[in-house]
């Protein structure tokens, strides 16, 4: 058996057209070129007055049309509209006799998934990259949720329904990190049945990244990614403040924006506070190619994750953009942070704490030559491990794994 004779249904948590790269270069490029006929169950970003179907990824895409209005009755319009069109799998799976149905972060839609893999015969595969019902429980816990009690019982439900139905009956999952199946051995989910598969980057497009080396002048700090305020960039100007006490004529580049007006407005409160706002400059959103061009010429790049159990599984995208930009990182212990920078040394990782961010910061400034070597370091840590080429032969070996047995069997 071959590749070219693998088909999937997939239905991600993606709104369409999807952005991230583990689905746009994972499947819908990676796999697709590889002979995989892959087709979508997806829901519109933009509203859309009704469903459609157009071609996209190696294979059909039928989107869902959805309500972006902020209110409470509207949002749950919204996924209303993704669950009813989320059960477009069972009739899709009986006409098209897929080898393969997959669910991607979409809680509910799993046990649909599951039902039309059982009738029809097809592996049955989660991919989850967040813990969302350890999220909604977490937040409803601290008061942080806008609705307390639906997110509660959100929280409970989508637990059960994902680590008590779900997953035990998936013939494999696809974790994010090495942490996320630690947990979910912990909930007695089989280790056996699951493959930890990380953020990675398509190094093609850093194939014209500037080799690596130090501008001249002001040495500039950079972060990449969002500005939301759960992200308590703060930390940042804050540890920012430390590195000018040595460093004073250092530069403060925040790539990024918030979720919604007041995050930007806080982080420039919290840089007025401590007398740096002259030195910090926030982009705003910009283009990813814009975007990355941006901190090429940093000293160094930051890539804080604030320490939750919420966030311990994740596998953080910015780390493997800096490395495969050649450019030196300081980063918290987070499990898959600490785990990456101890086998590529491409940077430093430090607890999460602010002077000892900025102690981290300073010593790399201050060592340029190792600064340069990190960098190179992570380039080619970058180019062996996470670029999605290789990536998706560790998935597409799971895929032949699944697809043999099935064949076996019938």
């Amino acid at each position: 058996m071959t590749a070219q004779n693998v088909s999937i249904l997939l239905a991600p948590k993606d709104r369409f057209p999807p952005f991230r790269v583990d689905v746009t270069v994972l499947f819908a490029r990676e796999l697709a070129t590889r002979g995989y006929t892959i087709d979508w169950v997806l829901q519109s970003e933009k509203d859309v007055p009704a469903a459609y179907q157009t071609e996209y990824g190696g294979g059909t895409a039928w989107v869902a049309p959805t309500d972006n209005g902020h209110s409470l009755l509207r949002r749950l319009r919204k996924h209303l509209l993704g669950l009813r069109h989320d059960f477009k799998l069972l009739p899709l799976a009986r006409a098209r006799k897929y080898d393969v149905i997959q669910v991607k972060d979409k809680i509910l839609a799993a046990l649909i998934g599951l039902r039309a893999a059982r009738k029809t015969g097809a592996a049955f595969v989660y991919w989850l990259s967040f813990p969302f019902p350890e999220s909604s429980l977490y937040l409803a816990r601290i008061g942080s949720a806008r609705y307390p009690l639906l997110y509660r019982v959100r929280g409970w439900l989508l637990f059960h329904v994902l680590y008590r139905m779900a997953l035990p009956r998936a013939d494999h999952i696809f974790v994010q990190s090495e942490q996320m199946k630690r947990d979910l051995a912990g909930y007695g989910i089989d280790p056996a049945k699951m493959t930890a598969v990380p953020m990675g980057v398509e190094m093609a497009d850093f194939a014209d990244a500037p080799e690596p080396t130090r501008a001249p002048g002001s040495p500039v700090i950079a972060y990449l990614g969002t500005l939301a305020g759960e992200r308590r960039i703060d930390f940042v100007v804050r540890a920012f403040a430390h590195v000018c006490r040595e460093i004073p004529d250092a530069k403060l580049l925040l790539v990024g924006d918030g979720d919604r007006p007041g995050d930007v407005a806080d982080i420039r409160k919290e840089a007025q506070r401590l007398n740096v706002l002259d030195r910090v400059e926030i982009t705003g959103f910009l283009p990813r190619p814009v975007a990355l061009q941006r901190i090429t010429a940093a000293a160094v790049c930051l890539s804080p994750f604030f320490p939750t159990p919420i966030l311990n599984s994740t596998s953080p995208t910015k780390l493997i953009e800096y490395m495969a930009l050649g450019l030196p990182v300081v980063a918290n212990d987070h499990p898959e942070q600490q785990l990456v920078l101890s086998e590529s040394r491409a940077g430093l990782c430090v607890p999460y704490d602010e002077k000892a961010f900025a102690t981290a910061i300073i010593n790399i400034v201050r060592a340029p030559e190792e600064a340069l070597a990190m960098g190179r370091r992570g380039r080619e840590y970058a180019a062996k491990y996470r670029d999605y080429k290789h990536i998706a032969t560790r998935v597409d070996d799971v895929y032949q794994r699944l697809v043999d047995v099935r064949r076996t069997r019938s």
